[in-house]
C-alpha cells in the first residue's frame, strides 16, 4: 500500500467520536459550490440530479415506446441494440472517463458528457431508420458514461464522509422515481404524442443541467495532487494513455458484443461466438501489456492491487449479476405467470426501488458501528435469503407476494451497495477518485452484462426442457414462439396456457437461484478479500 493511504484511528468509522475524526469535521477540499456549501452547492446537487435523472431515465422511458418505434422505423429483429448498444457504450467509456476526471478534472468530462448526451438525443430524436437510432443511441452512451461515472465522483468530492450518504441517498431516489416514472411516461408520450419526443424532451433538462454545473461547479486548483502511478503530477500537463484507451474501448466492446449475441444470434458453442471470444482475449493481452508500459494507464494497476477497491470491484460485479434477476425477469414472470398488465408488473417490480433508497440513507447508521465491509455482508446475506426465498412462492402466486420479497430485497440490496460505494471511495484521495469510482461502475455493467447472457441461457434451457416434455399438445414448438403464445394466450388451450406459465415460472425460479449464487460469491468476497476496516483516509483539507 502506498505511504500516502493514511488510516484514522483503527482506519473506519466506528462510532460517533470516530465518525467526527475520521470523515473530517469540514468539507473536503473538491468540487464546491463556491462556498462549499448553501446555496451554490444546493443548485450543483440539483444539476446532478438531472443529470444522473437525464441517465436513469433512459432505458425505462425508451423500452415502452420499442413496439411504436418498430412501427415507424422497421427493424424488429435488430430492436434489441438500441439497449445493448447505448450499454456496451456506457460500459467501456467508464475507465477512460474516470482517468481524465482525474487529470482534467471533473467539470470539462461532465460538461462534454452532457453536451454529447443532448446531441446524441437531437440526432435520435431526427432518426430515420432502425440503424441511425441505433447509431445514435451508441453517441448518447458516450456521454452516457461521463454522465455517469462523474455525477458519482462528484457526489463523493462534494461532502466529506459523515454526510456522503445524503448525496446517494439522493441518488439512488432518482433511480428509483425514473424506473416506476420511466415506463408510464414513456407509454404516454408513445401513445399520445410520438415517441421522438422522449428524446427531444431531454434536450431542455439537460440545458439546465449544463447551465448550473457551468455556474456553481468550481474546483479548485489541483496542481499538487499526485497520482498513483510514478508520483507523477497531475494537472494540465498529464499524458493521457489515448492507446490504451482505444484498446479497452475495443476490448470492453467485443467481449460486451459476444456476450449480448450469444444465445440469441448464434449458438454459444458456435464459430462465431468462439471467435469473438478469443479476439476478446487477444485484445485484453494488448490492454494489459499496454497499461504496463504507459505512463499514465487508464487502467492502473494499482486498482486491483489494492485489497480494498480489488474486493469491492468483485463484489460489486456480483451485484450488477444478481439484479437481472429482478429487474430482466420479473416483468415476464408478473404478465406470464401471474397474469398481470405491464402496469401492475411494473408496481411489482417498483418495490424493491421504493425500499432501496429508504436503507441507503439509513445504512449510514449501521457502518458507522460495525464498518462498511460487515454492513454490506448483512446486506447481501439478507438479498441472499430474498432471492433464494422466490421459488418458495406458490404458484401460481397472489401479486402481493413477490412484491413483497422484492421489498424486502430492495431493503437487504440498500445496506449493501451503498456503503460500498461510500466506502471505497473514501479510501483514496481526490486525485484517484474518478479512477476508483469507475472501476466499480464498470464492474457493475459488466456483471450485468454477463448476467444478461448467463441467465437468458439458464430461462432458455429450463423452458426449452419443460416445453420438450410436455404432457399436453399445441404448446409452442421454438423457443421464438413462446413469446407469441404469451402475448396471446386465447390461441393455446387451458392446459397449454397453465403448462406453458409453469414453464415460465420455472425457468424465472431457476434465474432467482442463479442470483441468489451471486449474492453468496459476494458473501464470501466481502468476508474473505475484503478488510474488516476500510483504510479511510482523514479528509483533505481546503484549498
Amino acid at each position: 500500500m502506498h505511504s500516502e493511504r493514511i488510516t484514522v484511528g483503527s482506519g473506519e468509522n466506528t462510532g460517533a467520536a470516530a465518525a467526527d475524526a475520521g470523515a473530517g469535521a469540514a468539507p473536503e477540499a473538491g468540487a464546491n459550490g463556491g462556498d462549499g456549501g448553501g446555496r451554490p452547492r444546493r443548485a450543483l446537487v440539483a444539476a446532478l440530479m438531472l443529470a444522473m435523472g437525464l441517465v436513469a431515465l433512459e432505458g425505462t422511458i425508451v423500452a415502452t415506446a420499442v413496439p411504436q418505434i418498430v412501427g415507424d422505423l422497421g427493424g424488429f429483429s435488430v430492436f434489441s441494440w438500441l439497449f445493448a448498444g447505448y450499454l456496451l457504450a456506457v460500459t467501456v467509456t467508464l475507465p477512460v472517463y474516470g482517468k481524465l476526471s482525474d487529470t482534467f478534472g471533473r467539470k470539462p468530462v461532465l460538461l462534454a458528457g452532457m453536451s454529447l448526451f443532448l446531441f446524441g438525443s437531437l440526432c435520435c430524436a431526427t432518426a430515420w431508420n432502425m440503424a441511425a437510432l441505433i447509431a445514435f443511441r451508441v453517441l448518447q452512451g458516450l456521454g452516457g458514461g461521463a454522465i455517469q461515472g462523474t455525477v458519482q465522483t462528484l457526489a463523493a468530492d462534494l461532502y466529506p464522509l459523515r454526510e456522503r450518504p445524503r448525496i446517494q441517498a439522493r441518488m439512488s431516489t432518482v433511480w428509483a422515481t425514473s424506473s416506476i416514472a420511466g415506463p408510464a411516461f414513456g407509454g404516454l408520450l408513445a401513445s399520445y404524442a410520438d415517441w421522438r419526443w422522449i428524446f427531444l424532451l431531454n434536450l431542455p433538462v439537460g440545458a439546465l443541467a449544463v447551465w448550473l454545473t457551468a455556474r456553481h461547479l468550481r474546483e479548485p486548483a489541483r496542481a499538487a495532487a499526485r497520482t498513483a502511478s510514478g508520483g507523477r503530477w497531475a494537472g494540465a500537463a498529464a499524458r493521457i494513455d489515448w492507446p490504451g484507451a482505444l484498446a479497452v474501448f475495443a476490448c470492453g466492446g467485443l467481449v460486451l458484443f459476444a456476450l449480448v449475441q450469444g444465445g440469441v444470434a448464434w449458438p454459444w458453442l458456435s464459430a462465431p461466438s468462439l471467435g469473438l471470444f478469443g479476439a476478446g482475449a487477444v485484445l485484453a493481452a494488448v490492454v494489459v501489456h499496454i497499461e504496463r508500459r504507459a505512463a499514465e494507464p487508464i487502467l492502473p494497476g494499482w486498482v486491483w492491487r489494492r485489497r480494498t477497491i480489488a474486493a469491492v470491484n468483485l463484489a460489486m460485479a456480483m451485484l450488477g449479476l444478481l439484479m437481472v434477476a429482478p429487474m430482466v425477469f420479473l416483468p415476464t414472470y408478473a404478465q406470464s405467470a401471474l397474469g398481470l398488465d405491464p402496469v401492475g408488473a411494473g408496481f411489482v417490480m417498483s418495490a424493491m426501488t421504493l425500499s432501496w433508497p429508504i436503507s441507503a440513507a439509513f445504512s449510514q447508521h449501521v457502518y458507522r458501528r460495525i464498518g462498511f465491509r460487515n454492513t454490506a455482508a448483512l446486506g447481501v446475506g439478507l438479498g441472499f435469503l430474498c432471492l433464494a426465498s422466490f421459488p418458495l412462492l406458490p404458484h401460481p402466486a397472489r401479486p402481493w407476494q413477490p412484491a413483497l420479497l422484492m421489498l424486502a430485497l430492495g431493503a437487504a440490496l440498500g445496506l449493501f451497495q451503498l456503503p460500498l460505494m461510500v466506502g471505497v471511495q473514501s479510501t483514496v484521495g481526490w486525485a484517484e477518485r474518478g479512477q476508483t469510482t469507475a472501476s466499480v461502475l464498470f464492474c457493475r455493467q459488466v456483471g450485468q452484462s454477463v448476467g444478461a447472457a448467463l441467465f437468458g441461457a439458464i430461462a432458455n434451457a429450463t423452458i426449452a426442457a419443460r416445453l420438450a416434455d410436455a404432457p399436453v399438445p399445441g404448446l409452442p414448438s421454438h423457443l421464438d414462439e413462446v413469446s407469441r403464445a404469451l402475448e396471446h394466450p386465447d390461441s393455446l388451450t387451458a392446459a397449454a396456457s397453465a403448462h406453458l406459465r409453469a414453464a415460465v415460472t420455472s425457468a424465472v425460479d431457476h434465474v432467482y437461484l442463479g442470483a441468489a449464487a451471486a449474492a453468496l460469491a459476494a458473501f464470501l468476497i466481502l468476508l474473505l478479500a475484503a478488510p474488516r476496516r476500510f483504510p479511510v483516509l482523514p479528509a483533505e483539507p481546503r484549498s
